[in-house]
Parts: structure tokens; C-alpha cells; sequence
């Protein structure tokens, strides 16, 4: 934490240093008020006679000293904030710049839940952890040993009974903590529980909707903030039963020092005045006590947040970067070399031994039945998972040479679910390609069939999508991301199913106008259908993450026995001349 306390010490500093000046304002008053009392009022110095030109005197220099406290605390207040809310912004960046650059299978174990949690509510107790230990613990030390030093200089007797309660007092404080400590842990944990189920039924809500499983979710929701409710409310009963506690010692010191005082009194050892300032120092010393114990939560709870945000911080990149920016002559070929991958915790392999070229400007095609390892293959590309065995080859170099954006800046990718931010059409196709010129906006929407419907629009190019993209139907979403895709003119275009929402004619002019606007292009089309990749140059089979067969749709329709069943599945064996 010490990295990013750092930067902003200067600022914790000053806050420290106007604390001290309004905790020395909050010692001196006591010893005012005892001048006031016994020699303003009771005249002990002067035969009983009052003196109301002191009392005037004191009561303004008290007043005086309340205000500069009162400067001080608000100073104090100012430049805590400054360095507590700059190092909670700087961690948060940090955390977010970190789960960018983590792979697929990091942000799975994670959970989504639980990166929003940290990011939020860990960070945010971090911030008042810090806050509090600048301003609380500097103000209680102070205020407690303070107390204790004045009460001792007071009167020895008083200072040695306020002594005497505090390993009471302690041990209560220990005790608590020791009770509560392991729960801000859980607290954490279960707090990722909600937050994971409040986003996945957000995400989720139509299909929870037409399944008609709200009463399921509801419930759902309720059992993890039940139990959230029930871990916060033990943490609260433990800290309900010490401030009593902590409260009753300390009255009970102070009805001890007020018996003793009088006795004092009666016997010309102490005045009035000492008593009411023991009594108030004693009551300085309770606040102090009682802030003590509000610190230690915070910095429990604030300790068990930071041991999850390092966590986070801690976790290096899988994907490790290369050097190599991506200047060669080769443009937009690829190549899968012996290639074979296993998802992390699997045990059978997802792919196995792919030999597989892409020439630039040829567009090849991937099909096989759900499972074969399609999306997988593709993913594989830009590097979103790193192969098991073998090698992927953009250019003639492997992947894992790239560094990781020079190597996607050579790729573009739409996927079947197409994902859209809540921006404008125009900023969402130049999503890859910042600062884009609407001429090529407009010529990228033309090539995916997108201009119309987007020209149809109330604003246009301007019209701004709701969240996810939830304003636009499915086949609009998938032209928009296919628009997005084209418009970057990147080496290498890779459709993941991106046209699964179109109709054929659709589809079919989408795939013309492709030809004609990116000829140099490398495209991997990943389809179930049999219209979206008869005109590819080559169709790749797969099956059971093995290269099945190669060919043209005409080879494949008269060699390989899988492609025929394809066929006949969505065309029929008249279509195509299948006997």
C-alpha cells in the first residue's frame, strides 16, 4: 500500500500536522476551565471572593483556541480526503489497468462479481482505512496518552485510577476484534455473491422473463443477501455489546474520581476545579477509547480489502508480451502448426494436432457440428488463449513473439453475439478504429448492410444505442459489429457465426461486398450454414477437434461423407445432387 501512500505523504502529513493542533486546542481547554472554576468563581486565591475580569479573560481565550481547533480539524478534514480519495483513484485505475490485461481463464476464476467488488466496496474501504488512520489514529494516541499525561500532572491519584481501568478496557477491545476479525473476510466473499447474482440477472433478464423464473431469481438473490445480512449483523451485535462495554468502564472511572475528589476536597488535597477538569480529561480519554475501537474496525475491515485488492494487483498476466511489433513483408497470412489446445482445468484436449495455412485475400471457411472446437481455433488467433502443443503463426511468426496490440491491431473481429456500448452508431463501428472519418464509417455500414436501417433512424449515424445494444434487434447488432470489424481494415478478418441473425439474401450481399472492399484480407468465416461458406475459396471440416477435410464446397460435396451430411441436413439431397 506503501506505493501509492507515497505519493500523496506530503498531503498526509499536513492533515497529520493540523490534527496535532487540533487535539493540543482540546488538551489546553480542561486546564482553563479548572482556572475558571477555582479561581474565576470560587475565588480559592483571593478568600473566596469571584473574579469576573478572569473569568471574561479565559472564556475568550478558550473560545479562541475552540476556533483554531475548529481551523485545524477543518484543514485536517481537507487534506485527508485529498490523499485518502487520490490513492483510492490511483488503485482503482491500477486494479481496472490490471483485469484489462488478464487473460480469459484469470477473468473466469475471478468472477465478474467479485472484480466489481473489489474494484468498489474493497477499494472504498481501503480509502477509509486510510482516511481514518490519518486523521482517527493520530487524533486518538494523542487525546488518549495526552489525557493520561495531564491527568497524571493533575493529580497523581486521579491518573492512577484511569490506569487502572485500561487493561479492562483493552482486553474488551481484543476480544471483540478476535470475534469479528474473520468475518470482514467473509463479508467480502459474500458481498462477490450478490454483486455476481445482481449481474447475471441483469444481463440475463429477458430469458429469466420468458422462462418465467423470476420467483427462482428472487429467491436466489435472497438467500446470498441473507446471508451478506447475516454476517454484517454479527460483526454489529459484537461491536453493539463492547461499546457498552468500553462505556461502562470508563463511567465507572469517573464516578470513582468524582468519590475520591470529594473526599480530597473535604480534605484540602484537590479543588473543584481539578475535579471537573479530571472529569473532563477522563471523558476525552472515553472518546479517544471509543474512537480507538471504531479504527481498529475499519482498519480490520479496511486490512481484509486490501488482502483482496493485492490479490488482484499481485495476479501477473498469463499471456505474457514479445517484442515484436509486426513489420513484415508477409501481410495477413496465417498459419496453425501441429497445433493442439486444452482449455485450463480440462482433461481432454479441445484440439488436437490442426495443420492448417490461410493465405492473404483467401477466404476460408470453418464448419463442423457444436463442440468441434470451431470458436476455439479462431480464438486462438489473437491470442486470446495460448495453444498447449505446437504453434499459431500470423505472418509468418508465432503469436507469443507479438506484442499483444500490435498483434490484434492486424485482426478484426465480429462475433455471433455481437457486443455494443452506449454511444452513438458512429462511435460504436469506429470502436476499433478511433477518430474514423464518417466516409469510412458509412462505407464500412454500406459493406456490412448496415446504412439502411441506420439511415433510417430518427438521428442517424448519431442515434445513440441503449445498453447492450438492447435498442436494435439481433441482425442489426451482428451488422453493426460486422461494420465495426470493417471498418479497422485490418490483415485479418475473423466472422465467429457474426451472421447467424441474417437472412440469406442478406447474408449473401454482405459476403459480395466483402470481396470487393477487403480483397487483401485474410477472412475466417466460422458457420453452421451451408449458404454462408459455399462461395469461400476453402471449406476446413472439423470434427472432434480434428481436421476432418479441406476443399472447395464442390470437393467436400463430392469426397467428404461429413460435409454431405451437413448438406443434406439443411438443403436437401435433391439440392445438391446428393444421391
Amino acid at each position: 500500500m506503501w506505493k501509492y501512500i507515497k505519493r500523496y505523504l506530503p498531503f498526509a502529513v499536513l492533515a497529520a500536522l493540523f490534527m496535532v493542533g487540533e487535539v493540543m486546542m482540546d488538551l489546553v481547554q480542561p486546564g482553563i476551565m479548572r482556572r475558571i472554576v477555582d479561581d474565576g468563581v470560587l475565588g480559592l486565591e483571593t478568600g473566596g471572593a469571584g473574579n469576573l475580569e478572569l473569568i471574561g479573560m479565559l472564556g475568550l481565550r478558550m473560545i479562541a483556541l475552540a476556533l483554531l481547533g475548529g481551523l485545524c480539524g477543518s484543514l485536517n478534514n481537507v487534506f485527508t480526503h485529498i490523499s485518502s480519495q487520490n490513492i483510492g483513484n490511483e488503485m482503482r485505475k491500477d486494479a481496472f489497468r490490471r483485469i484489462m490485461s488478464f487473460s480469459f481463464p484469470q477473468l473466469d476464476r475471478f468472477g465478474a462479481g467479485s472484480l466489481v467488488t473489489r474494484v468498489t466496496n474493497d477499494i472504498t474501504q481501503v480509502q477509509n482505512f486510510v482516511s481514518l488512520f490519518v486523521r482517527v489514529l493520530i487524533r486518538t494516541s494523542l487525546l488518549t496518552f495526552g489525557s493520561m499525561y495531564c491527568m497524571f500532572r493533575l493529580n497523581r491519584e486521579f491518573g492512577a485510577v484511569v490506569l487502572c481501568a485500561f487493561p479492562f478496557v483493552t482486553g474488551c477491545i481484543i476480544l471483540c476484534l478476535w470475534k469479528a476479525n474473520p468475518l470482514f473476510s467473509k463479508l467480502q466473499e459474500q458481498l462477490d455473491a450478490v454483486n455476481a447474482v445482481m449481474q447475471e440477472d441483469v444481463s440475463g433478464i429477458r430469458i429469466i422473463k420468458a422462462c418465467v423464473r423470476e420467483a427462482y431469481e428472487k429467491a436466489r438473490f435472497g438467500r446470498a443477501n441473507d446471508a451478506l445480512t447475516a454476517t454484517q449483523l454479527r460483526v454489529l451485535v459484537i461491536f453493539a455489546f463492547m461499546n457498552p462495554a468500553v462505556n461502562a468502564l470508563m463511567y465507572g472511572v469517573i464516578a470513582v474520581i468524582l468519590c475520591a475528589g470529594s473526599a480530597r476536597v473535604s480534605a484540602g488535597g484537590a479543588t473543584p476545579g481539578d475535579i471537573m477538569a479530571a472529569v473532563t480529561y477522563t471523558t476525552q480519554l472515553l472518546n479517544g477509547v471509543l474512537m480507538l475501537v471504531m479504527l481498529f474496525q475499519n482498519i480490520s475491515r479496511g486490512l481484509a480489502s486490501w488482502k483482496r485488492i493485492k490479490e488482484l494487483l499481485d495476479s501477473a498476466p498469463e499471456l505474457a508480451d514479445g517484442g515484436f511489433e509486426g513489420s513484415t513483408d508477409r501481410q495477413g497470412e496465417i498459419e496453425f502448426r501441429d497445433v493442439s489446445f486444452t482449455y485450463p482445468g480440462g482433461v481432454r484436449p479441445v484440439l488436437e494436432h490442426i495443420n492448417l495455412t490461410v493465405r492473404r485475400g483467401e477466404t476460408v471457411a470453418i464448419m463442423g457440428a457444436t463442440g468441434c472446437g470451431k470458436t476455439t481455433l479462431v480464438n486462438l488467433i489473437p491470442r486470446f488463449y495460448d495453444v498447449t502443443a505446437g504453434a499459431v503463426l500470423v505472418d509468418g511468426v508465432d503469436v507469443r513473439e507479438y506484442r499483444q496490440q500490435a498483434l490484434r491491431e492486424k485482426i478484426a473481429v465480429a462475433l455471433q453475439k455481437a457486443e455494443l456500448f452506449t454511444v452513438s452508431i458512429a462511435e460504436n463501428i469506429a470502436w476499433g478504429r478511433p477518430g474514423a472519418p464518417l466516409e469510412a464509417i458509412t462505407a464500412a455500414a454500406e459493406t456490412a448492410q448496415a446504412d439502411g436501417f441506420i439511415r433510417s433512424a430518427p438521428d442517424g449515424y448519431g442515434a445513440v444505442v441503449a445498453e447492450r445494444g438492447m435498442s436494435l434487434s439481433g441482425g442489426q447488432r451482428q451488422r453493426l459489429s460486422i461494420a465495426r470489424a470493417v471498418v479497422k481494415s485490418a490483415e485479418i478478418l475473423i466472422f465467429d457465426d457474426a451472421t447467424s441473425a441474417l437472412d440469406l439474401k442478406t447474408e449473401a450481399d454482405l459476403y459480395a461486398a466483402l470481396r470487393e472492399s477487403c480483397p487483401k484480407a485474410a477472412k475466417l468465416i466460422v458457420a453452421q450454414r451451408v449458404a454462408s461458406v459455399r462461395q469461400a475459396d476453402r471449406i476446413v471440416v472439423l470434427e472432434n477437434g480434428r481436421v476432418a477435410a479441406v476443399g472447395t464446397h464442390e470437393d467436400l460435396l463430392a469426397e467428404c461423407g461429413i460435409y454431405q451430411d451437413i448438406c443434406r441436413s439443411q438443403l436437401g439431397e435433391e439440392a445438391e445432387g446428393i444421391a
